[in-house]
């Protein structure tokens, strides 16, 4: 793969990727969002683009570190939002990834938790993340999967 296949050019800022983890069910498609144990805030799992690491890579690894999930990603990015943090601008790449495998255990399960919810309650749990913009281009994205399936 080549490693410069998944980078943004954002202008210099950090670069992090994020999943917003998806599976099918008989009611339809479900989304999987995380939160810290002591919080009340649901998020999707994202983090730092390790040197040497692309975009993809690091939406995967933070998946499987943060909601203790695999799969695959679908797709091209559906989008990038921007949040502040530490005195710097960050630029999240958003994939989608279909869970193939949900682990009872994971590396950060002692302080976070992941849920499982219908698109529509996702949204609304995500009212006042960054991503939320992001998210109808996601309901676009999934019925699309659906009706490939």
């Amino acid at each position: 793969m080549n490693k410069n296949a998944g980078r943004l050019g954002t202008g210099g800022g950090p670069q992090q990727a994020a999943a917003i983890a998806f599976r099918g069910t008989d009611r339809g498609v479900e989304v999987c969002l995380i939160r810290k144990r002591n919080s009340q805030t649901w998020g999707i799992p994202k983090g730092m683009v390790d040197p040497g690491d692309t975009l993809e890579e690091t939406a995967l690894n933070e998946t499987w570190e943060e909601a203790g999930m695999d799969g695959r990603l679908v797709g091209a990015p559906v989008g990038k939002y921007e949040y502040e943090k530490w005195e710097s601008t960050f630029t999240v790449a958003v994939y989608l990834l279909e869970v193939l495998d949900e682990h009872p255990t994971w590396p950060e399960e002692r302080f976070r938790e992941r849920g499982w919810w219908p698109l529509d309650d996702a949204v609304k749990l995500l009212s006042g993340h960054p991503v939320r913009p992001l998210l109808g281009r996601v309901a676009l994205a999934l019925t699309a999967w659906r009706q490939g399936r």
